[in-house]
Formats: C-alpha cells, structure tokens, sequence
C-alpha cells in the first residue's frame, strides 16, 4: 500500500515476530495438555473449537490491545472488536482445529493486520515445528526455522509441464463437480495442510495451491506473505483474494491464468 511507510511496516512487522515467539511460548508452558474440544455445528457437520483455540485468541487480543489500543480486531471466536481506526487485526487463533485435536503438528496460529481492508502484514506462527513465516513489507517475506531467518521467494521460473501442486476441496465442491475440472484432479500431487501449504509455496517448495471454503482468518494472513514472496493469489475466478472463499495461488502469471481457465466450470 502507497500510504503505509516503511517504519509503519518496521513497527508491525517487529510486534509480529515477537508475537510468534510468544505464541510458542505460551503455548508449551500453558497449552500443551489436555484441552476440552466442542462442536460449533448444531446437527449435521463437524466443526470443532477448543478451549486451547479461545485461550490463544484471547491472548492474541491483549497483546495487540497493549500495543494498538485502538486498532480493531476481529477473530474466529469472539467476533468483532470495532474502533474508528483504519487498521484491523484478523485472528485465526488454531487454523487446522482438527490437526491440532489429533496431534498432527502442522496447525498454526494465524494473524493479519489489514489498513483500510486490505491485508498488510502476515503471520503463520507453527509452535510445534519451531518456525513461523511473517512479511517485513510488501516485497519482503521470510520463514524463521530454529531461530534461523531466511528471505523466501516463490519459484517463479516454474512451467505448467513440470509444477507441484496441492489441492484441497474440504467438501467445497461436489464430486460431480469435481468431475468438471479433470485435468485438477490429474494434477493433485502434493497433500494439502492448510496454512502450511500456503506458507511452502511462498517458500518455493510448491508452485500452485487450490483450496476450497476459506473464510477472511483462514487467507487474510497468508496474502501480503504470498504477495510479498512474489506469488499470485486470487479467488477461483481471478478477483481479489481478500474476498475469500476458493482461493487459487500460483508462482507465475502463466499457470495462474491457465489453471483459472480449467477452474471455470465449477466457478
């Protein structure tokens, strides 16, 4: 964004790191024990929420409301906290309940901070893999593994005869839909983890995501990390990705226009 300054960034990008390391702290000397699971779906579904997820939101609040007393917040659990600022803070205190209910350790904490709607800075926050990926600006993304920094950019240079790509439908569509797009279904190589998917490819590890059913705390975090790794995000049919829903990101502009053509059908 052309009004946000380079020491804005500085500050949040900062809070936002000390954040992650607070998280994996709070999260093995007060989480990691038994916790209570519930489901948020009365009658058919499955959604689960746990008491870890409300005590890590509940957290993440009083650590922004200490620092950025009058930027709104909003989070997956406890909903809308308004002010008159332009700056709000999106909250997905566990993306990936279901891993996190099983052990699975690929379950994060994800956090945005949005100017005026549009996601500036990104944090996917990974306690139990000891790592977390975070945006300095909007041409600086980074993961921090073992205490150990590293700038990452997505792989740019890929082609379409020879690209990863992770597909995840999480019941979005029919199988007669999926029927639709075959060359999708031919193309799924990689197993999708939620954030930590997204967060690979703008590492470079993989090349395109496709996800169904994101909602604004399950993407907004991931856009300005994407954004600033140089890859392309959009929604199935190529609008903006702050929209959420069916989200596609590709590492070029080349397959991203061609796998949104595939995707047409069931868009």
């Amino acid at each position: 964004m052309s009004d946000i300054k380079s020491s804005d960034y500085k500050v949040f990008s900062i809070f936002v790191e000390n954040l992650a390391k607070k998280l994996t702290k709070f999260y093995y000397s007060k989480l990691n024990k038994k916790f209570v699971t519930s489901n948020k779906i009365k009658g058919k579904g499955y959604d689960p929420v746990t008491t870890a997820d409300k005590a890590f939101e509940k957290f993440i609040r009083k650590e922004i409301n200490s620092k950025f007393p009058n930027h709104q917040i909003i989070g997956e659990e406890f909903g809308h906290q308004k002010s008159k600022s332009d700056y709000t803070w999106i909250i997905d205190p566990i993306d990936g309940t279901r891993s996190f209910v099983i052990g699975n350790p690929t379950w994060s904490n994800l956090i945005s901070l949005n100017y005026k709607g549009n996601p500036i800075i990104g944090l996917a926050n990974f306690p139990v893999l000891n790592k977390y990926y975070f945006n300095s600006s909007n041409t600086s993304a980074f993961v921090v593994e073992n205490n150990r920094k590293k700038k990452i950019k997505v792989n740019n240079k890929v082609k379409f005869s020879n690209m990863k790509m992770s597909v995840a439908f999480h019941g979005g569509i029919s199988l007669d839909q999926q029927k639709k797009i075959p060359k999708i279904l031919k193309l799924m190589q990689f197993p999708c983890a939620d954030a930590l998917s997204y967060s690979h490819f703008a590492e470079g590890k993989i090349d395109v995501v496709i996800q169904c059913s994101n909602k604004i705390w399950d993407i907004h975090p991931l856009i300005p990390i994407i954004k600033a790794a140089g890859g392309i995000v959009s929604t199935w049919n190529n609008d903006n990705a702050i929209k959420a829903g069916n989200i596609i990101c590709s590492a070029n502009r080349n397959i991203h226009n061609q796998l949104i053509k595939i995707l047409k059908p069931v868009c």
